[in-house]
């Protein structure tokens, strides 16, 4: 008899190849459903296109690609590197006939995807951590590096190791006018970042979870990654079903799943949204979290509306709150510091037909086009160093949105609110008087209630497992041989990738020259104490949180750094480290940390995991990642695995899996 499975297992086991159930822990293979890539991912997967010969790809068909990270107007005007970055995407999108292609400033990759593509049921791999979006309708989306989403774009498979997964569910419905950005940031606060959803799925649900709209599990979903996740997904419902249908798509297309009665959860978390205030992250984390109440009349040099992570939904609200604002004549006060970016052209037009831009502009906002640029603190679209912005994006890490910046994180109707006098201000005194069947009209929603009333009863479709026969043990992989000797280079917990390597780098691809500007703005001498000898990184928890990019990898290679050991890693920069054959070993024992100072001297055995620290003669177990992982490192890498199999013909097993 098959035990119970998780909504994440039932999805897997649909397109898994193979027998054996998708236990947590077991490596298994599976089908992808869609391959997503910005120009900031091409230009790193490009490497691993050309390494492996540049072969055709599986299904050009499911390959969505849209420039959307560097290309703010006046960039795209000066920059030659990022007119190279268009110019490569271009030629990609030609040469393989990509239908799902977006061209500059039609749209920020994620909510184009999620409004015209996604359907539930899915498995969608994107180079992009924010992937997880997509669990929103009730897909299996993660974030990988670049060289991962390429083989995958050429063999329409990947690997997995299983996660465990965890339920986080919602009691009682939130006022109205707090959505799922107020609703992840709560549950930011309570979880953490990187601590209980580290390397988890993320399943959320609960008697709540049925009236929260779309837009609202997006930015849930969007955030998971914020909380370590590998993935977060919604239980597709009637809901679900009811936007693909304003969107003019058919719902059956999709594949409606959901979890066991006493599915197996690692653990399960209740959170009470009844009480709920605006909530607001602080520098710099975005598990740093308090209600507004705390931090009103915090002053502000800049807000920001945008990034992948706000929807229309949070826009109207924000125009809607601006609106309320200037009736009780509340001017703003003189300043070139807003900026709103809606996520895609055909929201720009709902807004512009609604008389919504043109609420924006009288208060004082600039309308930006759609792009990723001041969230990730490139181009043109810069805060300045010690500047404070309240903005609505995902992430508020040291530098963020430019060198020196802090970021302060709130919903979309908070950053509306306090925009008129730069300080930080309550917005549920303005969202008691909005009409809200206005705002459901300007959405396209029906004006009852959109999350209890008039929804369709969906039938949830059969999976049958994978055979549940044999253990489900994977064989040993292969073990990296050899010793490395050097000394430490220390770093604390929560290292994420923009402190590794800021974005305003990661137009680059090579190794040498990332390397140069490895923590550029924390620890900019990191390439030369590598070159003294200083070329092993001792971290704490979460090394590597943060963005899905590869280039974090890189730019620690390209500095010289041999080998990273901490007490745990972010799943996706971890599997990107195996990707580049630089070795990395877990360390459980907190007497190992005490050691392990700036300038110690450490020999490891990579066979065994052995670390000696030289100066004690004290010795240390290490755990190298195992499996498939540990055949990937032992044969130097992603590339030289893969390429072996790709000399001879890729069957495709596309319908095999989905039988």
């Amino acid at each position: 008899m098959t035990p119970p499975l998780t909504l994440t297992q039932k999805i897997l086991a649909r397109r898994q190849f193979g027998g054996g159930l998708p236990l947590p822990g077991r490596s298994i293979r599976i089908g992808v459903d869609w391959i997503m890539a910005s120009e900031l991912a091409l230009n790193g997967m490009m490497r691993t296109f050309e390494r492996l010969g540049n072969p055709p790809l599986h299904d050009p068909a499911h390959f969505y690609l849209a420039i959307d990270h560097t290309v703010d107007p006046l960039t795209l005007r000066r920059e030659p590197t990022t007119q190279r970055l268009v110019r490569l995407s271009r030629d990609f999108a030609a040469r393989h006939r990509l239908t799902a292609f977006y061209d500059a400033n039609e749209t920020i990759m994620h909510t184009r995807f999620y409004r015209d593509h996604c359907l539930p049921g899915q498995i969608i791999v994107g180079a992009d951590s924010h992937t997880t979006s997509h669990g929103a309708l009730g897909a299996f989306a993660i974030g990988l590096g670049g060289a991962d989403v390429a083989i995958a774009a050429i063999t329409g498979e990947t690997w997995l190791e299983v996660p465990e997964a965890i339920a986080v569910n919602y009691h009682d419905q939130p006022p109205f006018g707090l959505t799922g950005k107020d609703i992840v940031l709560r549950t930011l606060g309570l979880l953490g970042r990187n601590r209980r959803a580290q390397e988890r799925c993320v399943e959320y649900g609960g008697p709540a979870a049925g009236g929260f709209s779309t837009d609202m599990r997006f930015t849930i979903c969007n955030m998971t990654a914020e909380l370590g996740g590998m993935s977060g997904i919604f239980t597709p419902d009637g809901e679900t079903a009811d936007f693909l249908r304003r969107q003019g798509r058919e719902p059956a297309q999709g594949y409606f799943l959901k979890a066991d009665e006493n599915a197996p959860y690692a653990d399960v978390f209740d959170i009470d949204l009844h009480h709920l205030a605006p909530q607001i992250a602080r520098p710099f984390s975005p598990d740093n979290v308090c209600d507004v109440d705390r931090v009103i009349g915090q002053p502000l040099s800049g807000c920001f509306i945008g990034a992948c992570t706000t929807t229309e939904e949070e826009l109207v609200l924000a125009a809607l709150v601006l609106e309320k604002m200037w009736e009780k004549g509340q001017r703003p006060v003189r300043s070139e510091k807003r900026l709103v970016v809606p996520g895609d052209l055909a929201i720009h037009r709902r807004l512009a037909d609604a008389g919504l831009i043109a609420v924006f502009e009288r208060a004082g906002f600039r309308i930006g086009v759609p792009g990723c640029h001041l969230c990730l603190g490139v181009g043109s679209e810069r805060a300045g160093d010690g500047e404070i912005w309240l903005s609505s994006q995902n992430r508020n890490y040291r530098n963020r949105m430019g060198k020196g910046s802090l970021a302060w994180l709130s919903g979309a109707a908070a950053v509306a609110a306090s925009s008129a006098s730069l300080t930080i201000t309550d917005p549920r005194p303005l969202l008691d008087e909005i009409d809200q069947d206005r705002y459901r009209s300007i959405l396209g929603r029906p004006p009852s209630h959109p999350a209890a009333s008039g929804r369709e009863t969906i039938r949830y479709a059969r999976v049958k497992p994978p055979s549940a026969a044999g253990d489900g043990q994977e064989k040993p992989g292969a073990r990296m041989q050899g010793v490395i000797e050097g000394c430490v280079q220390r770093f604390g917990d929560h290292v994420d990738t923009d402190a590794i390597i800021p974005g305003e780098f990661c137009n680059l691809s090579d190794w040498q020259e990332l390397g140069r500007h490895c923590f550029a703005h924390l620890r900019p001498d990191m390439a030369t104490r590598c070159a003294g000898g200083e070329n092993i990184i001792v971290a704490g928890d979460g090394w590597g949180s943060g963005s899905a990019r590869e280039h974090a990898a890189w730019a620690l290679i390209g500095a010289g750094v041999r080998l990273i050991i901490a007490r745990s890693f972010a799943a996706t920069h971890r599997r990107n480290l195996v990707n580049e054959g630089l070795p990395t070993l877990t360390v459980a024992d907190e007497a190992f940390f005490d050691l392990a100072t700036d300038g110690s001297p450490l020999r490891i055995d990579l066979a065994t995991g052995i670390i000696t620290h030289t100066a004690s003669g004290r010795d240390f177990q290490g755990k190298a990642p195992e499996g498939v992982a540990a055949s990937i490192l032992a044969a130097g890498g992603i590339v030289p695995t893969v390429l072996p199999q790709l000399r001879g013909a890729v069957p495709d097993k596309r319908h095999e899996a989905a039988g």
